[in-house]
């Protein structure tokens, strides 16, 4: 049944979003298997990005929630526990392995799977996959001998193609991004930045439940999953955030969730109306120590595909924060710098900063930093911006960090 929808601030709904993003309170000191595992549950997902400007944007996400973890037990949950694996969400993502029934029910229907603003790419993929058999039985034949770099495959060189930077460089290449979306080839390693693919029946242990969800099942995992890891969402920042793009009767299941009282609507003043507002029922107490003396603010530098920022339109609105990720802008046009990392304070963006370390010498160079209108000053928040940037030094491995003049005037007593 519905009901009235639930009324709260603005700051509210922005709490319970950095609640539910694992970005409150203290962090462990040492965070465990067991702690990263359970950050991948309630993101959902977390964005792999090789690029190491200053360190790849997976650890970034990691660090800013748990602080010091080691990359290696990543990697063994990945690689060796497989209690996590690499899939496609439309970008390169760490997965937990316990939720294969989602992505399987994605990969059984493949490429008719594909919906929303991606459908177009699905009669392009059935043509392509149509008119390639013989490469896909010979790619599936050399995998079945081990796993293998997309550059490995004869047919890798032979139909090389030079399209664009975004495109497939060969038909190799595209054959094994389709064949790991049905499901029959999967992430096994990595080689630098670069993929090891494998059989996936090779790969994954035989524990997992491989069985796909009917598609309306799989609707609802998905969508809960999503609206327990934004706090609060509409239809279409459901769809943006997880699994991107891949809802085909979204605002029906969301309606069916929300007359079982799985979901309840919730109006946050400011926001507009763009569609019904859900919070997950079992999220409903966190509305109170959102706003109580439970409520424990931290300070979070957030790489460029963090899951907080990886909407520019839901960051913008929820917090006022116009967010570019300007490292795919001419330099001409770049306006804060480079690789640049958000400041979350607390509920509230307050700057932002452009850091890149050069690992020969140790040393993290803080480029520029700089403050949002309006944001803190004193000491307090200096310092605590001061310390953030020192212990991501520590975790990158730099022995000092290098500011230049270009720091907030109000902040510029710590970050020297």
């Amino acid at each position: 049944m519905t009901g009235a929808a639930i009324a709260v601030s603005l700051e509210t709904a922005r709490r319970l979003t950095v609640i539910k993003q694992r970005l409150v309170g203290g962090s462990p000191k040492r965070a465990t298997r067991d702690d990263i595992l359970s950050l991948v549950k309630d993101l959902a997902y977390v964005q792999w990005d090789p690029v190491t400007v200053v360190a790849p944007s997976h650890l970034l996400s990691i660090w800013a929630r748990l602080g010091g973890f080691r990359p290696s037990d990543l990697e063994g949950l990945l690689w060796d526990e497989k209690k996590l694996f690499e899939h496609w969400l439309p970008f390169a993502s760490i997965v937990l392995t316990e939720d294969y029934p989602i992505y399987a029910s994605l990969m059984k229907r493949y490429p008719g799977s594909l919906a929303g603003s991606w459908k177009p790419q699905s009669a392009e993929a059935a043509e392509f996959l149509a008119s390639r058999r013989a490469l896909k039985r010979a790619m599936l034949r050399a995998l079945s001998k081990g796993p293998l770099l997309v550059s490995q495959f004869e047919e890798h060189l032979r139909t090389a193609r030079n399209e664009g930077d975004w495109a497939p460089a060969s038909d190799a290449e595209e054959m094994m991004f389709h064949l790991h979306m049905s499901g029959e080839v999967m992430v096994v390693g990595h080689q630098g930045s670069r993929n090891v693919w494998g059989l996936t029946g090779g790969f994954l242990p035989r524990w997992v439940k491989t069985a796909p969800l009917a598609e309306g099942e799989y609707e609802r995992r998905a969508a809960e999953r999503a609206i327990l890891a934004l706090g609060t969402a509409t239809a279409s920042e459901v769809n943006y955030y997880f699994p991107r793009g891949r809802y085909r009767t979204l605002r029906k299941t969301l309606a069916s969730l929300e007359g079982e009282s799985v979901i309840r609507r919730i109006s946050v003043e400011g926001l507009g109306r763009n569609g019904p507002r859900y919070i997950h029922e079992r999220d409903l107490p966190l509305l109170g120590s959102a706003v109580s003396d439970a409520w424990r603010p931290r300070m979070a530098l957030l790489p460029p595909f963090d899951n907080l920022v990886s909407s520019i339109a839901r960051t913008k609105a929820l917090f006022g924060f116009d967010y570019v990720r300007e490292q795919f802008l001419p330099k001409e046009k770049r306006r804060f710098g480079t690789y640049v990392l958000p400041i979350l304070w607390g509920d509230r963006l307050i700057g932002r900063i452009d850091p890149w370390l050069d690992k020969r010498k140790g040393v993290l160079h803080v480029n520029s930093v700089h403050a949002e209108k309006g944001a803190p000053a004193g000491s307090e928040v200096s310092r605590e911006l001061a310390e953030t940037i020192e212990r991501l030094s520590e975790f990158v491995g730099a022995r000092e960090v290098v500011y230049t003049e270009r720091v907030p005037r109000q902040w510029k007593g710590s970050l020297r």
